[in-house]
């Protein structure tokens, strides 16, 4: 497979997990995605408040956004290895990866107008695949991080 064909599906992906009703519920939007790392941006919505005397972002949101951010650059690194394959294999891989574990260490509250999530993998195996995600806010502060654990499939 060439490298546009790698590009095609990785936007796929993209459109994908832009597509799902949870993400849009959230607001959520890939921005950027190959197969080592992803980005997803959200605005604040007040109905993610999750102290409403802080105003700060709930850990749920955190904890999906994380969830998702990995989830997507799992999906696409696991998209590299379809070299020479069917679409029909391609689909079957994708249809059956998900969330093994994922762990959320929140730093500080979750303040701001727009969040940007990322994710990086930091090994792929046959089976498995492990990434490393982000939460920072619009003025760079660092609101959470998150391992994700991705059966592939």
């Amino acid at each position: 497979m060439d490298n546009i064909n790698q590009k095609q599906l990785c936007e796929t992906a993209a459109k994908l997990f832009n597509a799902m009703p949870f993400n849009q519920m959230l607001g959520f939007n890939v921005v950027d995605v190959n197969a080592s790392y992803a980005e997803i941006h959200f605005d604040w919505q007040d109905n993610f408040i999750g102290n409403p005397l802080k105003k700060i972002l709930h850990g749920g949101v955190t904890a999906a956004v994380l969830d998702t951010v990995g989830g997507l650059v799992a999906v696409a690194n696991e998209i590299e290895k379809f070299e020479s394959s069917s679409p029909e294999y391609i689909a079957n891989r994708l249809t059956n990866m998900g969330t093994i574990d994922l762990r959320t260490d929140y730093l500080r509250p979750g303040k701001g107008d727009k969040f940007i999530a990322t994710a990086k993998v930091i090994r792929s195996g046959s089976k498995v695949a492990v990434c490393r995600m982000e939460l920072h806010n619009s003025d760079g502060k660092h609101i959470a991080f998150g391992t994700g654990t991705y059966i592939l499939g």
